[in-house]
């Protein structure tokens, strides 16, 4: 068999699909050529049957991006299946992914259907898909939890009817290493027809092991892996794209499997995936954590000066942190932000330049230093955005120890001017109060954060907030060096972002998920 381990990223389809982490077209579609570049395989990039939203972007990816093979979800339904190819029709390299369930719990509980039901949905689904697309993929889901004899027999039935290449999810994460590796196992012996097809593994990291999941998959015999850019995904997200491909990478010799991509785009990659989802990656992550290449420990950092090897068992150039000390302040032109961005592993568009530039001058002119940290917050403000119905013009606080809070407000909706004057239990509170009755909004903050995006007296605030109105769950981002102003622009971005998911919900049916944009398949 081939050593070759093919790299399918659902970073924009099941890693969409955590709470909050919802994207647009437009973040969508940057996002696709991002991992095009990084030199991903297959990009699952939506479940265009989900929402009109959903088919916009997975369309506007087929007909843009080009390299990968360009994916989307589809259950074994003929309306998905038509909806899915209209949407990926157009692209250089498609494929369609059906899935149904084959665990008796979801059987029995969820699709309410029989064992024979099942394979009856997997030979008319796989067989439509077949006929509009050469390249067809069928997931068991809930493999892991399925008898492996029904298993065997829904494989069978869906390499029967066409399926090229077959997945093996682990969709809630309760395998262990060496249970997934005997499943992968058994159905290689069991159904020896399977061998003319790819089997792919996705695995889920609810106990921690999904990474491990999936490289024990491939040690017995699957040759593509599905993952996520930060491990992101439902619940406690999937196996971690940097995380499987560095350890690939770093143990081939003992391995013996490569992937075609490019290690030095993960960082860059990472940065980006967390900066349109608004999902922070943790300092301790691996390979793109803050502090996986940190050391603070004497011992520690003794040893790496003299010999990096002593407590780095990969480079941070390899994975694409590169040292850079070139100051950014309010005397650098363009040349140097230019420069700094190409190293961050951003790739402006002109008009997207020059509008960051802007912002980047007047945040200058009020710090000492512009940290990466600080263009990263910048890139979310100004370039990263949904299309904004609302968007702060004016803002004044009143506060102290003997005063109400107080806060007088001016937003910009369209061409529209609206000031509004508020007060609550804190400057926060009161901004917050105004805004709400200001547009209207009967959204429920459910968290609010304030973190500061680098060290100093000068540092500049980044505030989240999470807001929830009915089904609808947002995220919202803001950062600007007074932190009343960072809270005010993230409570705004939450209320563009619930404007955004109300009107491209998913139409509702048969027990779709309407605000997470996909579905539950792997």
């Amino acid at each position: 068999m081939s050593g070759r381990v093919l790299i399918f990223d659902t970073t924009l389809r099941d890693g969409e699909q955590s709470p909050g982490a919802s994207m647009n077209r437009e973040e969508k579609l940057r996002l696709a050529h991002k991992f095009a570049s990084l030199g991903v395989d297959i990009i699952e990039v939506g479940f265009p049957a989900a929402s009109p939203g959903d088919f916009e972007a997975v369309q506007a990816i087929a007909r843009e991006v080009r390299g990968p093979v360009i994916c989307g979800l589809a259950r074994t339904r003929p309306e998905d299946i038509r909806t899915a190819w209209e949407a990926l029709k157009d692209a250089e390299k498609a494929r369609i992914h059906v899935f149904i369930a084959t665990s008796d719990i979801h059987l029995q509980y969820k699709l309410r259907i029989s064992r024979e039901e099942v394979l009856k949905e997997i030979e008319t689904g796989v067989s439509l898909a077949r006929s509009l697309c050469d390249d067809v993929q069928f997931s068991a889901e809930d493999a892991s939890r399925s008898d492996p004899d029904f298993l065997c027999q829904a494989v069978r039935m869906a390499l029967k009817h066409g399926a090229t290449t077959i997945n093996i999810p682990d969709t809630v994460g309760y395998a262990l290493p060496h249970e997934f590796e005997a499943l992968i196992t058994k159905i290689r012996q069991d159904v020896p027809e399977v061998a003319k097809a790819v089997m792919s593994v996705h695995c889920h990291d609810d106990l921690g092991m999904a990474v491990a999941n999936s490289l024990a998959g491939i040690r017995a015999g699957a040759r593509q892996a599905e993952v996520c850019m930060n491990g992101i995904g439902e619940r406690a997200g999937n196996a971690a794209l940097e995380e499987l491909v560095m350890a690939l990478a770093t143990r081939e010799k003992e391995l013996g499997f490569t992937t075609g991509l490019k290690r030095n785009e993960l960082y860059p990659t990472s940065r980006l995936v967390s900066m349109v989802t608004g999902i922070l990656v943790q300092p301790n992550k691996a390979i793109v954590g803050a502090n996986a290449f940190a050391h603070e420990s004497g011992i520690h950092v003794d040893g790496v000066l003299k010999q990096p090897l002593t407590y780095e068992i990969m480079t941070p150039a390899e994975v694409g942190l590169g040292q850079n000390n070139l100051v950014l302040g309010k005397h650098s032109g363009r040349a140097g932000l230019k420069s700094r961005l190409k190293d961050m592993g951003y790739d402006l568009n002109p008009e997207d330049f020059e509008r960051l530039f802007m912002a980047f001058k007047a945040l200058a002119d009020k710090k000492k230093e512009v940290f990466d940290e600080d263009l990263e917050a910048l890139i979310a403000d100004e370039i990263l955005r949904i299309p904004l119905r609302w968007k702060l013009e004016y803002l004044n606080i009143v506060s102290g120890t003997v005063t109400v809070p107080t806060a007088t407000v001016r937003i910009r909706e369209g061409e529209k001017l609206l000031t509004g004057f508020g007060s609550g239990n804190g400057p926060v509170d009161a901004v917050y109060n105004t805004l709400a009755e200001m547009t209207g909004s009967q959204a429920k903050l459910l968290r609010f954060g304030i973190a500061s995006v680098t060290g100093g007296v000068d540092a500049q605030g980044e505030v989240t907030a999470r807001l929830q109105e009915g089904e609808f769950i947002a995220l919202g981002k803001g950062a600007d060096s007074d932190i009343l102003v960072a809270s005010a622009k993230a409570y705004l971005n939450g209320l563009n972002r619930l404007e955004y998911l109300k009107e491209h919900a998913p139409k509702t049916k048969n027990g779709m998920c309407s605000s997470a944009g996909g579905g539950d398949a792997a």
